[in-house]
């Protein structure tokens, strides 16, 4: 597939730049997230990577690949690289040892521990979806995540941080009320989207992005819901909002949507 040109150009001086450093050490390249589910958004998504290693990249290492982060992250403020370095024997992998430690790039950051992105959704979206920078085709490696994983993996999570999220927005809404609007433009992009991808999933066990995930709850929920979802959509592609009477409103329609949501998705699990 045709990457978007400003992604092209940042990889290109990124990878230019990990060569230079580490010559002869990548053996693998691949991208996941937005660009991968065809729905990259300038300005708003990020670049989704892992990268193969044939060694470790340790803390000894830091110092170099922070230099390189750091020059892309100078030059261009979107879109943020954000990624992981990892070994071949390491794709696939869900239980961490408490001694696994990795090199990873996030929110602006490298940071070197635990990574929090190793799961189901990671791992499937790479095996059926991922994108082939350089490396081997990353659809015959050893990725085996199964459809019952994924659906496990995104009822509990769904059963926890998202229901521990909307406990606390609901906790909080006089204060969530006096948020910037920008602020509650986020969330209300998050929380909606975000439950309506696992909504998804749940029912066609499959991963879709955020806009996809939008349009598809406008299909398949009722009415009285779709003012909600069409002022995430409206957030995710243009800021521009359909005008709710108040931000109290809009608050507790995104914690009702939510509440209704999660209910659905554990229904359909049960049946």
């Amino acid at each position: 597939m045709q990457l978007p040109y400003i992604v092209n150009k940042v990889l290109n001086e990124y990878l230019t730049l990990f060569h230079h450093h580490f010559p002869n050490t990548m053996e693998g390249f691949y991208l996941h997230g937005s660009l991968a589910l065809d729905a990259y958004v300038d300005n708003a998504s990020d670049i989704d990577y892992i990268m193969i290693t044939n060694r470790p990249l340790s803390e000894k290492d830091e110092a170099a690949l922070s230099n390189i982060h750091s020059t892309i992250t100078e030059k261009y403020e979107k879109p943020e690289l954000d990624g992981v370095y990892i070994q071949w024997n390491d794709l696939g992998k869900l239980d961490q040892n408490k001694n696994d430690k990795y090199l990873y790039f996030n929110s602006g950051k490298l940071l070197h521990g635990a990574y929090f992105n190793f799961n189901p959704i990671t791992w499937w979206l790479i095996k059926n979806k991922g994108i082939n920078i350089s490396g081997k085709d990353i659809k015959a490696c050893a990725i085996n995540i199964q459809q019952e994983e994924l659906t496990a993996y995104v009822l509990d999570n769904m059963n926890t941080y998202w229901a521990s999220l909307i406990q606390r927005a609901e906790d909080s809404l006089d204060e969530m009320v006096k948020l910037p609007t920008e602020k509650i433009d986020f969330q209300i992009e998050w929380t909606v989207l975000g439950i309506l991808r696992q909504y998804y999933t749940l029912n066609e066990h499959d991963i879709i992005s955020k806009l996809a995930a939008g349009e598809y709850g406008l299909r398949h929920l009722p009415a009285e819901w779709h003012p909600i979802i069409e002022e995430a959509i409206n957030i995710r592609k243009s800021g521009v909002k359909i005008g709710f009477r108040s931000e109290k409103e809009r608050i507790e329609q995104t914690i009702s949507f939510a509440k209704y949501l999660m209910k659905n998705c554990n229904s359909l699990v049960e049946k």
